[in-house]
């Protein structure tokens, strides 16, 4: 088993979740600056993808910067002879790990046999963790998964992936049917990590986590090496960072320097209206907030954002000009 960055951790170690359309450079970025997790993940790329025509136009998702190590690529699909050629690709790109998304949920990614369809093909399953690892050498393999499709399968899906020793499983304490309908299992991460024990796979929870502190409250609860935050990071690149009330000036700059790092990785390459799934992410909990939401959702661009934005500080927000104008030179 290769061991990689992981064995270097004291835990519990706490991971941002890979999430689709989401966790791209840019965000990323912001926890760099704002408070990092241990580990970053990227969004999923397409395994299938990286072995086709098409490969350049996904290699923009696994971009990152160096300041993100250790860095995981997470890729998702059905073919093993896929996943062994995407595990070289993510190997000369420089990754630290690999990780197989067998939990998603999504009907487009389910017709393909990938994400949580897996968790009704244990035989493929584990082939395709035999093949990654194969493709990977040196660079440890991880899985993020669920605790069954329609109901909970744990102590019978934990243990075919741990027979491929696997460094680390990241387990969604939901089935996939339940989607994030009900609150998260907590009781099942606890009784993976007994499942787990001495087998040298990392257990890493995750569901409905909502701050650092519930974080190592759940670690300590349930006996996981790790703890993995997902929604609750959207607007918030604080959440590693034990700091807080942070300000509504703090907010405001924020989102505008997520808007220069899209700006500056994105541009040419994504919408503009991608950006505005954070507005009410990052403007909220203070009473202009909904005032300024509205205004951005009518923008079509994110000069006018800039515009909306800086009349807002100056009208509300007097001596933070200056500060807010410094924040942003790097980003230009």
């Amino acid at each position: 088993m290769f061991q990689g960055f992981w064995r270097k951790f004291k835990k519990p170690f706490f991971i941002l979740a890979p999430m689709h359309d989401i966790t791209d450079i840019a965000f990323r970025q912001m926890f760099v600056k704002y408070g990092r997790p241990d580990v970053f993940y990227t969004e999923f790329v397409s395994a299938d993808g990286l072995c086709s025509s098409g490969k350049e136009k996904l290699l923009s998702y696994l971009k990152f910067e160096k300041n993100e190590k250790p860095i995981v690529a997470q890729i998702f699909g059905s073919k093993p002879d896929n996943f062994f050629e995407a595990a070289k690709i993510i190997k000369a790109l420089g990754f630290d790990g690999i990780d197989i998304n067998m939990g998603c949920p999504d009907k487009q990614i389910e017709k393909q046999g990938a994400g949580a369809s897996l968790m009704k093909n244990f035989k493929l399953a584990r082939e395709i963790i035999r093949a990654t690892k194969k493709g990977a050498g040196q660079l440890p393999v991880s899985i993020k998964t669920r605790i069954g499709y329609n109901e909970n399968i744990l102590t019978r899906w934990l243990p075919e992936l741990l027979a491929e020793e696997p460094m680390a499983i990241a387990i969604h304490a939901r089935t996939k049917k339940e989607l994030f309908s009900l609150p998260a299992h907590w009781e099942t991460i606890k009784e993976a990590v007994k499942i787990a024990k001495g087998s040298g796979t990392f257990i890493i929870g995750n569901g409905d986590i909502t701050s650092l502190e519930e974080a190592k409250i759940k670690a300590k609860e349930t006996g996981a090496d790790g703890i993995m935050i997902g929604r609750a990071t959207i607007g918030n690149p604080w959440i590693f960072n034990p700091k807080k009330n942070i300000l509504p000036k703090e907010k405001i700059i924020a989102l505008q320097e997520h808007i220069h790092l899209f700006n500056k990785y994105f541009k040419k390459t994504k919408n503009f209206v991608v950006l505005k799934k954070y507005f009410k992410a990052y403007l909220n909990g203070f009473p202009e907030a909904k005032t300024i939401r509205m205004k951005l959702m009518e923008t079509k661009n994110s000069e006018e954002v800039e515009k909306i934005l800086i009349q807002f500080i100056n009208k509300k927000l007097i001596n933070l000009s200056s500060r807010c104008q410094g924040s942003l030179e790097g980003f230009q």
